[in-house]
């Protein structure tokens, strides 16, 4: 996998400086992760396990449409590159939660 650089002027033109872009990416990675997890879990368990030829446990059964989204899953950008290109690329839009006013 080959590592992109990334320009430190274009990452603060994206925020008001770099530790909250960072903030940002790593939050929108986090919930990128989350969905993608939820994702590969209900596909998952939608798929038919295979029966096991016998009752030796020992012995793994790998189900061919599960290696096969695995892959699939696997081949995808990582959560990290995801959320940069969406701050790099202005589909990611935050805001700073609004102060609690105690009575």
């Amino acid at each position: 996998m080959a590592i992109k650089t990334l320009e430190i002027k274009q990452l603060e033109a994206k925020a008001a400086n770099v530790y909250e872009a960072i903030v940002v990416m790593s939050k929108r990675a986090r919930q990128i992760n989350e969905e993608t997890k939820m994702e590969f879990t209900q596909r998952i368990e939608n798929l038919v396990t295979l029966p096991t030829a016998g009752d030796d446990m020992d012995e793994e059964v790998s189900n061919p449409d599960q290696l096969k989204v695995s892959l699939e899953f696997e081949a995808r950008p990582k959560p990290t590159e995801e959320a940069i290109d969406e701050l790099m690329s202005d589909k990611l839009e935050y805001r700073y939660k609004e102060p609690e006013v105690k009575k």
